[in-house]
């Protein structure tokens, strides 16, 4: 009897989806990686060190 198991596939990261779709858009649209990557990443937090009331 043969046993199978089913394959645990691993997640991508979200560097690695960005990256995908970043890569994608510049093939179609001709524009550049490395700035479809930017407008891609999340904005920084310029405040962060400040904590909100709740």
């Amino acid at each position: 009897m043969i046993k199978t198991t089913a394959l645990k596939h691993k997640q991508p990261s979200l560097k690695a989806v960005m990256r995908a779709v970043a890569s994608s858009t510049a093939v179609e649209t001709g524009q550049n990686i490395a700035q479809l990557e930017q407008k891609l990443r999340p904005p920084q937090n310029r405040f962060a060190h400040i904590k909100l009331a709740r």
